[in-house]
């Protein structure tokens, strides 16, 4: 191939390709336990695949944007009404005692009604995370919670910071922006999912600060939970955010980088992992050494738990 002949943007796009076919080595080579597990003894921190997490400490569990459902491509497209696969949620989850939600896109809310109801557990999210609750008869289950407010769950610590969602559409709108405000669970499609207040989570627990960032772009002047230990970093969505990696690293000066919401979330969770279009995973990697290179990124498999052993 003539690079000499390319546009600018073709040859950017034909170096983003070649990364994202890296992107599996690149996932090998960071994974966690090569490198060692950074946490407080007894801590597990499970990657659920797409922006979801399970924290378990001292017999309490938390689980954050839980999307195990995993709808295909297709029933997106057509706008079907989608479902919590109960089964498979069961299974990969089978305890929760509270369940917090970023935002009310479907990637981050579809299975929260169903934990909320087999677990009878507090859902921490939006107005638009409590709408949806009430279409199940669960709005009793909801919090809405409020910017800085600490809220107890067990031995974890919550805050909710004011956020942002990356603007997927060619970088000028979110996708499905604004309130969730549809009336009928018959008619709850991938599109009636509507994203809803963006909320960044910061959990304390045994001595240690972890943020979770379910989009990738946040609202700068509204941080203000100071260096944090562990960055649970989306990054799907990241090109239309102008400077979101450098943005991040100076907003929590993080000790440890988690990144996410990088696999193809249309292929079930616990089948081999697949990545996400033009995510470029290798490029955040690099992006993260050009501001910090003594700064680690680690990477989880879907459904792989590390536990802390130092105490």
């Amino acid at each position: 191939m003539d690079l000499r002949r390319m546009t600018p943007s073709g040859v950017s796009a034909m170096i983003d390709s070649v990364r994202h076919r890296n992107d599996p080595s690149v996932q090998a080579d960071l994974n966690w336990e090569r490198h060692g597990v950074d946490l407080p003894a007894g801590l597990e921190l499970q990657w659920l695949g797409t922006a979801g997490f399970r924290l378990a400490y001292g017999g309490t569990t938390i689980v954050i944007d839980p999307y195990l459902s995993r709808a295909p491509l297709g029933d997106l497209a057509l706008n079907s009404v989608l479902r919590s696969d109960a089964a498979r949620v069961d299974r990969l989850i089978p305890h929760a005692d509270a369940v917090l939600v970023g935002h009310s896109h479907f990637d981050h809310a579809v299975d929260v009604p169903h934990l909320a109801a087999v677990h009878g557990c507090p859902v921490y999210g939006s107005a638009s995370v409590h709408h949806l609750l009430g279409l199940f008869g669960l709005a009793e289950r909801s919090v809405v919670v409020e910017p800085r407010r600490r809220y107890e769950v067990g031995p974890f610590t919550i805050s909710f910071t004011p956020s942002l969602h990356s603007k997927l559409l060619a970088g000028l709108k979110v996708p499905s922006d604004g309130e969730l405000t549809c009336d009928s669970l018959d008619d709850l499609g991938g599109r009636q999912y509507r994203c809803g207040q963006v909320w960044g989570i910061t959990i304390e627990v045994a001595g240690i600060t972890l943020y979770h960032q379910g989009s990738a772009d946040l609202a700068d002047d509204e941080v203000t939970t100071g260096d944090v230990d562990v960055l649970l970093c989306g990054i799907a969505g990241r090109m239309w955010s102008p400077n979101f990696t450098r943005r991040m690293i100076t907003a929590f000066d993080p000790s440890l980088i988690v990144a996410h919401h990088h696999d193809d979330f249309f292929r079930p969770v616990d089948s081999e992992m697949g990545y996400s279009f033009n995510v470029n995973l290798g490029g955040f990697v690099e992006e993260v050494a050009a501001v910090d290179p003594n700064l680690p990124v680690r990477l989880l498999q879907p459904l792989q738990t590390v536990t802390g052993s130092t105490a």
